[in-house]
């Protein structure tokens, strides 16, 4: 394996709300179906891919953007023998809402879905690629990069919010609110999801099929997800990945490791290393 086929992470102390990844060779790279908290956005740099969002499937190639919500469960694997080059971005959803009040793009600081999932018009994804670029440069400040990715996400979503395909995604209160909310404070649990149906009311087989039809994972899909999202924080802190596995509720490291992979395309010691 070539050093071009690992991923590179870029994160920044002074920004903590952004995290970057760079993959110059992904051919070999699956992914299995997953969600970010975070707000996301991509750029598909060379190749093919299948981009598949919410049950929709799209085909995209370089000069593409793929956007997804925060928990919008996705996957998006390269064609058969296609180069594969992207940038992601992950952006913490509490700053990005406050971030378009303070300048009046939207009305609110409570965060409101986007739409739509993919983009194709040259300026943003030109202006994202720079971005990108710009952020994993040693030539800027933390205070100048901080500028360009606010005046890139301003003007960006400016723009989407203002199309016609704009429309009001905030979910509705919802019962398996409820226990997606349980799944998340107690993940590293691995109390049955019949115990946990019958705390709240549903029968398990129900539980199961109106979950994964609504989250598009089923319950313990979810809290797997759950587990490699609090790994991603504390690998992130420098903690042992020993240890990471250990908290998260993963009891053999392989297990860990394997699961990982699958849904950030990068091992465990990869993704804690960044330039």
């Amino acid at each position: 394996m070539t050093p071009s086929t690992y991923p590179l992470f870029w994160r920044d102390n002074a920004l903590p709300y952004v995290e970057l990844r760079q993959v110059l060779d992904g051919r070999k790279v699956t992914y299995a179906a997953h969600s970010h908290a975070q707000w996301s956005i991509g750029a598909i740099l060379e190749g093919q891919s299948e981009f598949i969002c919410e049950d929709k499937l799209y085909q995209i190639d370089k000069g593409t953007l793929v956007l997804m919500n925060p928990d919008a469960v996705h996957a998006c694997n390269p064609n058969q023998n296609s180069p594969w080059a992207y940038y992601m971005m992950h952006v913490d959803k509490s700053w990005l809402a406050q971030l378009l009040v303070k300048f009046n793009i939207r009305a609110s600081n409570h965060w409101c879905n986007s739409q739509p999932d993919t983009l194709t018009t040259p300026v943003f994804y030109q202006q994202f690629v720079l971005v990108c670029r710009n952020l994993m440069s040693n030539k800027l400040s933390s205070l100048e990069k901080e500028s360009l990715l606010s005046q890139y996400l301003i003007t960006l979503f400016e723009y989407i919010d203002s199309t016609d395909i704009k429309e009001n995604t905030c979910l509705p209160p919802n019962r398996l609110y409820k226990v997606a909310n349980y799944l998340a404070l107690y993940c590293q649990d691995d109390e049955p999801i019949k115990v946990i149906s019958k705390k709240f009311g549903f029968n398990t087989s129900y539980l199961i099929r109106t979950f994964k039809r609504h989250f598009n994972m089923s319950p313990h899909a979810y809290r797997i997800n759950l587990r490699i999202q609090l790994s991603q924080q504390a690998l992130k802190q420098g903690d042992a990945i020993s240890t990471v596995a250990q908290n998260a509720g993963f009891s053999d490291q392989a297990h860990f490791q394997r699961v990982f992979k699958q849904r950030v395309a990068a091992t465990p010691a990869q993704y804690r290393r960044c330039i």
